[in-house]
């Protein structure tokens, strides 16, 4: 028997590959919203992120955020994701 293979996925903040698991996921609907999963399981495209504040402010700083979903972020959604973030860690 063979050992069921763990989903890695990348941060977008810090660049390590961890259990997907573990990480959040970051989500742009269709109309182009984004928001957190908390579930992982919701429709759009997704982005992971490790649960820190840390990796955060370098999704931010870096851009990785707008890379991952190729558009540009309004200053406003940084700032709902970043509460989202709070409550999280």
């Amino acid at each position: 028997m063979s050992t069921k293979k763990v989903p890695l996925r990348q941060c977008i903040g810090c660049g390590e590959m961890k259990n997907k698991k573990e990480m959040v996921r970051i989500l742009k609907t269709e109309s182009g919203e984004i928001t957190l999963d908390a579930t992982g399981r919701k429709n759009g495209r997704g982005a992971y992120l490790c649960p820190s504040m840390e990796c955060f402010r370098k999704a931010v700083k870096g851009r990785g955020i707008e890379r991952s979903f190729k558009m540009a972020v309004p200053k406003e959604v940084y700032e709902a994701l970043e509460k989202e973030m709070e409550q999280i860690g």
